[in-house]
């Protein structure tokens, strides 16, 4: 009788049912999936420099060449956040519309690029155009 009972009360091993596990994996990849919010990255508009109307010879454009170790504005050697400070003068002496036309020289990076151009934009009167 002892061991009726004993066999009868002993833990029993059963097979693990997986069918539930496997919902609740998809049940949580759904939740997952749909409370996520997914970041838009920013654009910058590039606008290539073409031909049209010649500028006044008033307001002649300024030259920005980017390589990936050094910025020169119409030649003279500067940092990014330093270019306002050389464009600002010639942008003063402009009656009209401000060109700004950046030259690329080497392979800069395009966070390079782009961390020039940011800081270019910081002028909305500005055109910016960059040459192929």
């Amino acid at each position: 009788m002892a061991e009726y009972l004993a066999a009868r009360f002993a833990p029993r091993l059963r097979r693990l049912a997986l069918t539930p596990l496997i919902d609740v994996v998809f049940l949580l990849l759904l939740f997952f999936m749909l409370t996520t919010t997914f970041s838009r990255l920013g654009e910058i508009d590039l606008a290539p420099a073409t031909g049209g109307a010649v500028a006044s010879p008033a307001a002649p454009p300024a030259f920005v060449q980017l390589t990936p170790e050094t910025v020169r504005v119409n030649a003279a050697e500067a940092d990014i956040d330093g270019v306002l400070e050389r464009l600002d003068p010639l942008a003063a002496s402009a009656e009209t519309g401000f060109v700004v036309l950046v030259s690329l020289s080497g392979t800069p990076t395009a966070q390079r690029l782009v961390d020039l151009l940011a800081v270019l934009r910081a002028r909305p009167d500005w055109q910016i155009r960059v040459l192929d």
